[in-house]
């Protein structure tokens, strides 16, 4: 809930904290902002616009997808990850939050711990805000200023989402960690070819620690690997979800599907980094 997380939030326009009022969040200077009947807040500035958020279809899509299990090993992974160095009541925020999903179960793992989901898209922060009974969500925009007070966050986690490297250093805690999954190179494998899915940068891994580099240093780095055996609906469902929904359209994907085994194994393959701040 909101209430668990307001302590760690600040106003986007002033800076200024923000507190609990009726059904908003107000800070001193007189900026108020609405807590929707699903419990969570925009905290967009007024000209911010949403450019690719995730549609409505893509979160419905995730939630389905994700509910049903697939990427579970790469979720507790994650979680165990981030309990080991999350002790106490701290909070844990997820960038690029989606529906959830991640960040509780990495609650689940750290009971004393609040989560605080930040995502530009309301469609999938209305799922978040429902996903946990100790997280937040809120409606922000990951390259802007952040709506936390510095050093407010003891773990940082971000999934498949951008990363603001000067952001992300002013909000974590000294003694707190960034946590990173990207996927790997072999990711899909068996689909992205016939499909014509995006394909993952080889240097993928590469560009992420040089787009940290100055604020994080690398403090371990593990690869998870699985195998999904898939039918032709779940592969539809999983496409839906991602960037390549853009890029190829429902019908044409189907009719390559025709082409595939049903079910058929597919390659999920994932670079989990952990990064510590620098001074």
């Amino acid at each position: 809930m909101l209430a668990d997380v307001v302590e760690y939030l600040v106003c986007p326009v002033c800076g200024a904290d923000l507190a609990m009022a009726d059904r908003g969040l107000l800070c001193p200077a007189g900026h108020t902002f609405d807590i929707a009947r699903q419990g969570y807040a925009n905290l967009l500035p007024g000209n911010a616009r949403p450019g690719t958020a995730d549609t409505p279809e893509m979160v419905r899509a995730r939630d389905a997808f994700l509910g049903a299990g697939h990427f579970t090993s790469l979720a507790e992974r994650l979680a165990r990850s981030v309990a080991s160095t999350v002790t106490g009541k701290a909070c844990v925020l997820d960038a690029g939050a989606g529906t959830g999903h991640y960040l509780s179960r990495v609650l689940d793992r750290s009971p004393e711990a609040v989560g605080l989901a930040l995502d530009i898209s309301k469609h999938a922060v209305r799922r978040a805000a429902r996903a946990h009974a100790r997280l937040g969500a809120v409606v922000a925009d990951l390259w802007r200023p952040l709506p936390l007070r510095d050093g407010a966050a003891m773990a940082i986690v971000n999934v498949f989402a951008p990363r603001n490297a000067a952001e992300f250093h002013r909000v974590l805690h000294d003694d707190g960690l960034l946590f990173t999954v990207t996927p790997s190179p072999g990711h899909l494998g068996s689909l992205v070819e016939p499909l014509g899915l995006l394909t993952v940068d080889e240097r993928k891994t590469e560009r992420t620690d040089a787009a940290l580099a100055g604020y994080f240093k690398l403090d371990a780095r593990q690869n998870v690997a699985s195998e999904a055996v898939l039918t032709h609906a779940e592969v539809a469902t999983l496409v839906a979800m991602g960037p390549s929904a853009h890029h190829v359209p429902a019908d044409q994907l189907w009719a390559r599907l025709e082409s595939l085994p049903d079910p058929l194994p597919v390659p999920l393959c994932f670079v989990l980094s952990a990064f510590r701040r620098l001074d």
